[in-house]
């Protein structure tokens, strides 16, 4: 019997998606990856496939998931398979750089942004934008890694040579202008079936933690020492968000045969929208949700279902 074969490396953050699965009566078994074997002398089963890896994986001490998830999905496809969220979505999972010239491809508006390896290069790379703040991240990140705000060359100098400074997975740090906002949040905007499906708001305030997930806690990166954040929601589900960058989002998107995405973006004192971080294994926050009555994961457990179905009459 065809099924849906849910790939990922994370059971927290897949659960949510299974739930809904069995909500719908829908079949589905799950290929957790951090370990297994892939026999390339058979063929794969018969269903539609959804990928759910994370660039975050090593976080977890799941270090070569992603590696091993890139060939599981090249078999899939190999075979004509349905995959969805296959061997290009990670690649862009994986890889900030690639991303942003992805983004770019399609006219999307990213931070200035370099590329470095070394702790020389880190520092001479940043050298354009001193006299202003900026951020470095990991490449090869998830959940925020990797991300400090700076001031000075020497602020940065400082922590590369700190106990603090945290090697990138793939050894590729960014170095980012930082966009300031008027306000202190974030837009991401949520994709399934590769349409638009909603936009929420995250609350930077209390610190950069924009990893929607229940079970994500992440450290207060840019979080003041002592500084008291009034309790407010820190995710928002925005009524009737509209913008022209939403098509852009779903060409790029449509291009990179990618379906289910979350896009990150940031508005500076201008009004001017740049994007950062298209997200392939997205999450989503579920007191938020119940807030507004609208749920990514029963989206994606519906669109899931109505591709299975297509597998059934073509069977």
């Amino acid at each position: 019997m065809a099924k849906i074969y849910v790939i990922h490396e994370n059971s927290e953050w897949t659960v949510h998606l299974t739930r809904r699965l069995e909500e719908l009566g829908l079949p589905y078994e799950e290929w957790h990856l951090d370990q297994g074997t892939v026999d390339l002398n058979q063929a794969p089963p018969v269903g539609v496939f959804y990928s759910r890896m994370s660039a975050s994986a090593h976080t977890r001490d799941h270090r070569f998931a992603p590696e091993f998830t890139s060939n599981v999905l090249a078999w899939l496809e190999a075979h004509g398979r349905q995959v969805f969220n296959g061997t290009r979505a990670l690649e862009l999972e994986v890889s900030k750089v690639k991303q942003y010239l992805a983004l770019n491809a399609q006219g999307v508006r990213t931070p200035k942004t370099t590329a470095a390896i070394g702790k020389q290069h880190i520092v001479e790379a940043a050298r354009p934008f001193a006299g202003q703040p900026f951020i470095t991240k990991h490449n090869r990140a998830g959940k925020g890694l990797g991300v400090q705000l700076f001031q000075t060359l020497e602020g940065l100098e400082s922590y590369l040579n700190s106990p603090e400074f945290e090697e990138p997975v793939d050894g590729i740090t960014l170095i980012q202008e930082y966009i300031q906002a008027p306000e202190p949040y974030i837009t991401r905007c949520e994709f399934v079936g590769g349409k638009f499906v909603y936009a929420v708001r995250v609350d930077t305030s209390g610190g950069f933690e924009l990893c929607p997930a229940d079970a994500c806690n992440i450290g207060d990166l840019f979080c003041p020492v002592g500084e008291q954040v009034e309790e407010k929601p820190k995710f928002q589900i925005v009524e009737g968000f509209d913008d022209p960058i939403l098509r852009q989002y779903e060409q790029v998107l449509a291009v990179n045969n990618i379906q289910v995405a979350g896009i990150e973006f940031i508005r500076n004192a201008d009004g001017e929208i740049f994007t950062y971080d298209i997200n392939t294994n997205t999450n989503y926050n579920s007191d938020a949700e119940a807030a507004a009555g609208k749920f990514g994961m029963l989206e994606v457990a519906k669109f899931l279902g109505a591709e299975l179905a297509k597998v059934h009459v073509h069977a």
